[in-house]
C-alpha cells in the first residue's frame, strides 16, 4: 500500500470486508505507551484533534531524567506511570497490570516502545492496540527496520501502522506510507525527512480512522517477509569490508549516526583500535594525494588516509570515502586519523585565573555526571546524552563567557581535553584583542556579558572622531536611557571616507586575488560566529531586537551572507560569444565581470547588522570596496562589526562606516561623484530623494529595497491553525518591523472570525518586555518617533472606521517603546490603512469571497507597492495562479519570512528594483564589459 491515505485504505477495507465497525464508535480513552521526543508530539497532535488520553505509559527515569514523553504529559495534567518492566520472568508484573487497568482504556497506542508489552495489555483494549513501525511491513520486520531499508539498498522506505498480535510486526495493516530513498540519505536523514513528520500526523490518521469505525485491518502476507537482525547488538554492527563498494556504503549509511558502523584499524605497533565509520560516500577513482595506507582487520582491499578521508576499497575496485571516525566517544575528521594515532594529551600550564576556570569547569561537569572529576573522566562515558551537552555549552559560557559549540566537546570529550579546548580559546580570545584597533567606545554590561563597543566612525582601518567631534546621542528603546553618543559625520568626513575607499580600490584591495578575498570573508564569518552573542546582546540594547532573534535571525543570517557569498568570489565570470568573423580573419568576443569601485550603502534601522550583510557581503565578494551609513539611530552593531573587519585582516579603506544623520551623511554618500553605485534600503519617500541625488551627481547605478504593503491571500482550504501562526509571524515577526510584513491579510469570510478569534487568542499569551529575557517574544519598538507614528496610524485607522480588535496604544504602565499588537478588520479598500504601510505590530483584515478569484488578486495588486506576498491554500491552482498573477517580487505560498541568502530578495513597482541575496545580488555591484579581438 504505498503512499495510502486514511480513506484509500478503509474504501479498500470496506470492499474485502476488513473494516473495524460500521459508524462512528464510541468515545476513544487512548492510553499512550512508549518514549522519546516522536511519541510526545503523537501525544500532542492527538490533544489538538480533541482526542481523550487518559494515561501515559513510559520507561522509568535515567538517573534525575525522565523521559519527554512523560514530561509533556504532565503539562497537560495526563497521568503518568513510569514503567521499568511490565513482566518479571514471562508474567505480568499484577501492580503493573492494575495501574494500567486502573485508566480504563479502551484504545492503546504504540509510538515507539522498547519495552515488551503483555498480551494482557495487548488485548485488554476494547478496541485493540496499534503500532508504528518504520518499514513497508511485512518487509524488515524488528527492531532495526530504518537502518536495514538502507543496508539492503531498497529504493523506497516508509513505515506500517498495524494492529499489534502476539507476533513480531506480524499484526494486520492499519495504514502505510512511502517515500524514496535518495543517494545521499542516512539512517538519520531518512528518518527526520519522512518518518518521523509523516509518521507523527499518520498516527493521528490512525486514530481518527478509528474514532470514525472506518480503520481496516489487512491481514499482513508472508510473501516478502524478512526479519532482520538487531543492530543495537554490538556483534551486528561490525561491517563486513569485503564486498563490493556499494554495499560498505550501504552499512555504514545504515548505521549513521547512531551506533555507527563496527570496523577495527590495525596499527603500525600491532595495536587494535575499534572505530565507527561516519559519513560515507561513494566515488569513482581518485587520484589520493600523499595518501597514507591504513590497514582495517580483516580487510582484503586496501584502505587510504588522505586530506578527504579514508578510502576504502570493495572487492569490485570502487572506492568508499568515509569523512569522520569515532574512537571512544571521540569524533575526529578521519584525514586526521594518523594525527590523533598515538597523540598525547599535554595539560597546559595554567595561570592563577586559569586554575580558577579549571575549579569552576570541574564543578559544573560534576553537577551534570554526578560523579567526581578525574583529568581523564570522559564525559560521553559516564551517559550523557545529548541535551547535556547543550547544558555544559551554555553553563560554560554563561560562567566563563568563552564561546564553545557543541562540537567543541564531541572533539574534546575527556575533561582534560576539554580544559585545553577552553583555556586555549580564552588565550587566543585575549590575543585576538591585542589586535584590534585601538578606538573610544562604550563599554555595555548586560546579558552577563562585557562588551567594548566603538563609538567613533571607522575610516581607513581606524576609529576616528567627527569633524568638530560632533555626536548624537543612542536611545536604548527598552530603558528610554541614552545608552551612548557616537559620531556624526559632516560631508566632509564622508568625502574623507569616500576617497581612502578610492584609494583602496586603486591600490591595495586590488592586488588581492578573488581566492584570497574569499579566504578573508570566510574569516570574517569565524570571527562574526565566534562573537555572536556579543553582536546579538548589542543589537537587542541598540535596536530592541529580541535577543533568541537577534541571535538566530539578525546575526545568523548575517553570518550566512558572508559564508556564501565568500564563496561566490572566486567563481565570477565571463562567457566568450561567437560573432561574425572579419574575414579573412578570425574574432574573438568575450566577457569580463568587473567590480563598479567605491559603492556606497544606506542601510535602515530593523535589521542593523543583517542589512548591513546582505548588500556588504555581495558588493566585497564582487571585488569593490565600500561606504556604508548605518541607521541613525541604532549604528552600534556596524562599528563592533567594523572592528572584527581589521581583525580579520581586511587591508585598510575597504570597508569603512559612518554613523549620522540621513540628511547630512546619507546624502553626502548620494551626491559623491567617486561613488558608483548606492544601495538604498528604506521608505519610498527617501528612495526617491536619493535616486534623484545620484542621477544628478553622476548617473550612479542604484538598487532600492523600498516600502511595502505586503498581500496575504487565506483561504478557507487552508490549513488554518497553520495559517493562524504564520499569518501571526507575518505581522508581528521583529515587532513588525519588518520589510516584507504582511502589510494587509485578505481572509476567506467563511473562517474569517474563527481566524480572528485564534490570532487574539494567541496574543494575549504574547510575552512582552525586555528583549535579553529569553521568553520574551515582543520586545520595544526601535525609537520613539516610530512608536508615536504607529499611534496615529491607529487613531486614523479607528476614524475611518475599521474595527480595531485588540491592541492599538502604547503599552501601559511600562517603560520603553512597547506598542501592543494590534488587530484591525472591516477595513475597505479605500481606508488609509488598507493602502498605507504601518511598518509595526499592526494586522489589517479585509474579508473576500472566493467566488470571483480575479478581484480578489486584482485588490491586493491595488497597491503601489510589490515587494512580497503570501497565500495559504491546499489548492496548488489557486496557489500557482495567485504566484503568476501577483505584482510582487517574492511569493509566499502556505508558508511566509521564509527568506535565504541563496535566493534572490526584492520588490517591483515602487518597492524598488534590483535584487538582494543569491547569485542575483552579485549583478548590482559588477559591470560587464566586453572585449573584442582580431586577429
Amino acid at each position: 500500500m504505498s503512499a495510502a491515505s486514511v480513506a484509500a485504505v478503509a474504501a479498500e477495507a470496506k470492499t474485502n470486508g476488513h473494516h473495524n465497525g460500521s459508524d462512528r464508535v464510541e468515545d476513544l480513552k487512548i492510553a499512550i505507551i512508549g518514549q522519546s521526543n516522536f511519541a510526545a508530539e503523537v501525544l500532542e497532535v492527538l490533544l489538538e484533534r480533541h482526542h481523550m488520553v487518559v494515561g501515559v505509559f513510559t520507561i522509568a527515569d535515567k538517573g534525575s531524567r525522565e523521559d519527554v514523553l512523560a514530561t509533556t504529559a504532565r503539562q497537560y495534567g495526563i497521568p503518568v506511570f513510569k514503567v521499568a518492566a511490565w513482566r518479571r520472568k514471562g508474567v505480568p508484573i499484577p501492580e503493573v497490570l492494575e495501574k494500567y487497568q486502573s485508566v480504563g482504556a479502551n484504545l492503546n497506542v504504540l509510538p515507539f516502545c522498547s519495552q515488551f508489552i503483555p498480551m494482557e495489555v495487548i488485548d485488554g483494549a476494547k478496541f485493540g492496540s496499534i503500532c508504528y513501525h518504520p518499514s513497508i511491513l511485512p518487509r524488515h520486520r524488528g527492531a532495526s527496520a530504518i537502518s536495514w531499508t538502507l543496508i539492503e539498498g531498497d529504493d523506497t522506505a516508509g513505515f506500517s501502522i498495524f494492529w499489534a498480535d502476539d507476533g513480531l510486526d506480524t499484526g494486520p495493516i492499519l495504514l502505510q506510507k512511502q517515500c524514496p530513498v535518495v543517494g545521499d540519505d542516512t539512517l538519520d536523514t531518512l528518518y527526520k525527512r519522512f518518518l518521523y513528520p509523516e509518521g507523527v500526523t499518520s498516527m493521528a490518521e490512525a486514530v481518527d480512522a478509528i474514532a470514525e469505525g472506518t480503520a481496516p485491518k489487512i491481514p499482513q502476507t508472508e510473501i516478502g517477509a524478512t526479519y532482520d537482525p538487531a543492530l543495537f547488538r554490538e556483534e551486528n554492527q561490525y561491517i563486513n569490508l569485503n564486498q563490493p563498494a556499494l554495499k560498505i556504503f550501504n552499512f555504514i549509511r545504515g548505521l549513521d549516526s547512531v551506533p555507527g558502523a563496527l570496523a577495527i584499524i590495525e596499527e603500525e605497533d600491532g595495536s587494535e583500535s575499534p572505530v565507527r565509520l561516519h559519513g560515507a560516500s561513494l566515488c569513482g577513482p581518485a587520484a589520493l594525494e600523499n595518501a597514507r595506507p591504513v590497514r582495517f582487520k580483516g580487510a582484503a582491499g586496501p584502505a587510504f588516509v588522505d586530506r578527504e578521508g579514508i578510502f576504502i576499497t570493495g572487492v569490485d575496485g570502487r572506492l568508499v570515502k568515509v569523512k569522520r571516525l569515532k574512537k571512544g566517544s571521540k569524533m575526529i575528521q578521519a584525514s586526521q586519523w594518523f594525527a590523533q594515532v598515538g597523540k598525547k594529551i599535554v595539560p597546559l600550564e595554567l595561570n592563577e585565573r586559569e586554575q580558577e576556570m579549571e575549579g569552576i569547569l570541574k564543578n559544573i561537569w560534576k553537577s551534570i555526571l554526578k560523579v567526581d572529576i578525574e583529568s581523564d573522566t570522559d564525559f560521553f562515558a559516564c551517559g550523557a546524552g545529548s541535551m547535556d551537552v547543550v547544558r555544559l555549552v551554555e553553563e560554560v559560557k554563561d560562567a566563563l563567557e568563552v564561546p564553545l559549540e557543541n562540537e567543541h566537546l564531541f572533539m574534546a570529550p575527556s575533561f582534560v581535553e576539554f580544559l585545553n579546548e577552553v583555556i586555549s580559546r580564552t588565550r587566543n580570545g585575549a590575543g585576538e584583542a591585542s589586535v584590534g584597533p585601538a578606538y573610544d567606545g562604550v563599554v555595555l554590561r548586560e546579558n552577563k556579558k562585557v562588551i567594548s563597543v566603538p563609538t567613533q566612525m571607522f575610516v581607513n582601518g581606524q576609529f576616528i572622531d567627527a569633524e568638530n567631534k560632533k555626536t548624537l546621542d543612542i536611545v536604548n528603546p527598552t530603558t528610554e536611557q541614552v545608552i551612548c553618543k557616537v559620531a556624526a559625520a559632516s560631508a566632509s568626513d564622508v568625502d574623507n571616507a569616500i576617497r581612502c575607499a578610492h584609494e583602496a580600490f586603486k591600490g591595495s584591495w586590488n592586488q588581492v586575488s578573488a581566492r584570497e578575498r574569499g579566504l578573508l570573508m570566510y574569516k570574517l564569518a569565524d570571527l562574526m560566529e565566534q562573537h555572536k552573542e556579543e553582536l546579538a546582546t548589542i543589537e537587542s540594547i541598540d535596536s530592541g531586537a529580541v535577543y533568541t532573534l537577534a541571535l538566530k535571525t539578525h546575526v545568523g543570517m548575517s553570518i550566512d551572507a558572508w559564508r556564501y557569498y565568500a564563496g561566490w568570489a572566486d567563481k565570477i565570470e565571463g562567457s566568450t560569444i561567437p560573432v561574425n568573423p572579419a574575414k579573412p580573419n578570425n574574432v574573438l568576443t568575450f566577457t569580463k565581470r568587473e567590480p563598479i569601485g567605491v559603492c556606497g550603502l544606506i542601510t535602515p534601522w530593523n535589521y542593523p547588522l543583517m542589512m548591513l550583510s546582505w548588500k556588504m557581503a555581495a558588493c566585497i565578494a564582487a571585488g569593490n570596496t565600500v561606504v556604508i551609513k548605518p541607521a541613525q539611530v541604532c549604528p552600534l552593531t556596524a562599528l563592533k562589526f567594523a572592528e572584527l573587519t581589521v581583525k580579520a585582516g581586511f587591508p585598510a579603506g575597504v570597508i569603512n562606516v559612518v554613523t549620522g544623520s540621513g540628511s547630512i551623511t546619507g546624502q553626502a554618500i548620494s551626491e559623491h561623484p567617486l561613488v558608483r553605485k548606492l544601495g538604498f534600503t528604506g521608505s519610498t519617500p527617501i528612495g526617491k530623494k536619493i535616486m534623484a541625488a545620484c542621477a544628478e551627481s553622476n548617473i550612479k547605478k542604484c538598487s532600492m529595497e523600498l516600502g511595502g504593503k505586503s498581500p496575504l491571500v487565506i483561504f478557507a482550504d487552508c490549513d488554518l491553525d497553520k495559517a493562524v501562526r504564520l499569518g501571526m509571524s507575518s505581522v508581528f515577526f521583529n515587532k513588525g518591523e519588518n520589510c516584507i510584513a504582511a502589510g494587509r491579510l485578505f481572509v476567506e469570510d467563511a473562517i474569517h472570525d474563527e481566524f480572528v478569534r485564534k490570532v487574539v487568542k494567541n496574543i494575549k499569551t504574547m510575552a512582552i518586555g525586555d528583549p535579553l529575557n529569553r521568553g520574551t517574544a515582543h520586545g520595544p519598538q526601535n525609537h520613539k518617533a516610530h512608536m508615536d507614528k504607529l499611534i496615529e496610524y491607529c487613531e486614523i485607522g479607528v476614524k475611518e472606521g475599521a474595527k480595531l480588535v485588540y491592541g492599538g496604544k502604547r503599552v501601559p504602565n511600562k517603560k520603553g517603546f512597547f506598542f501592543e499588537p494590534t488587530v484591525f478588520t472591516d477595513v475597505e479598500d479605500r481606508m488609509f490603512i488598507a493602502k498605507e504601510e504601518s511598518f509595526g505590530p499592526i494586522m489589517v483584515i479585509s474579508k473576500f469571497h472566493s467566488s470571483d478569484f480575479d478581484a480578489l488578486v486584482q485588490r491586493a495588486n491595488s497597491t503601489e507597492y510589490g515587494l512580497a506576498s503570501g497565500v495559504f491554500t491546499k489548492d496548488i491552482r489557486k496557489a500557482l495562479l495567485f504566484a503568476e498573477k501577483v505584482e510582487a517580487g517574492t511569493v509566499f505560498v502556505n508558508t511566509y519570512n521564509k527568506t535565504d541568502v541563496a535566493a534572490p530578495f526584492g520588490g517591483f513597482k515602487q518597492s524598488g528594483f534590483g535584487k538582494d541575496l543569491g547569485k542575483e545580488a552579485l549583478n548590482e555591484y559588477l559591470k560587464t564589459k566586453c572585449v573584442t579581438i582580431e586577429y
